[in-house]
């Protein structure tokens, strides 16, 4: 089988904006850049044409932008449709860091493409941009016993246990990013996967 390789200059994560929403799990993607970030000795600052909050730096000789929308989650598609088509990017250049019902909080994975599974974020994302093509990076947080709890679930904090969790396999993903950066997906993935094994 062919390796996966990519060539990533956006990374985005979701989440929605303000003081209500910053410690809910939803808000997952951005506790990814807001690390990652701190990690590069970077900050964000918004950009009005974008809706969103933005940094950039140098990867490899190459620009590489992060993003937060600030369009509230199911509206996240409008602000990085704007970017990819101010930069000029494919959907197989972005990486979109999100919640995901269906991983346990600690267990972070990476992929390529699928569906939304009913999460409106990714559900915008695709329609904005034209398809599923992007990557992502899912950051487990579990999911409620019932599924008619599920709004409810993603829009409070989770549990001091679950944040740990959480925030060691953030630091779990930032340590294969370098690996993403080489192109080299596969090697990330493999790196990732056995680590929320194990």
């Amino acid at each position: 089988m062919a390796a996966l390789t990519a060539d990533i200059r956006l990374i985005v994560g979701l989440g929605n904006p303000g003081a209500d929403y910053v410690n809910t799990r939803h808000n997952a993607g951005f506790w990814f850049l807001d690390l990652m970030a701190a990690h590069l000795s970077l900050s964000f600052r918004h950009e009005k044409r974008f809706n969103a909050d933005e940094s950039r730096y140098r990867e490899s000789g190459n620009d590489v932008y992060l993003l937060k929308p600030m369009t509230f989650m199911n509206r996240s598609g409008q602000s990085v449709g704007a970017v990819a088509r101010y930069y000029h990017l494919q959907p197989e250049q972005i990486l979109v860091a999100h919640d995901e019902l269906d991983l346990a909080p600690g267990d972070n994975r990476l992929k390529q493409g699928g569906g939304h599974g009913g999460h409106n974020g990714l559900r915008d994302l695709i329609n904005h941009l034209g398809g599923p093509g992007f990557f992502r990076i899912r950051i487990g947080i579990g999911r409620p016993g019932d599924s008619s709890l599920v709004t409810n679930y993603v829009l409070h904090r989770p549990s001091e246990s679950d944040l740990h969790s959480i925030e060691a396999a953030n630091q779990r993903t930032l340590e294969v990013m370098p690996h993403v950066f080489e192109g080299r997906l596969d090697k990330a993935m493999q790196a990732l996967h056995t680590a929320a094994v194990g």
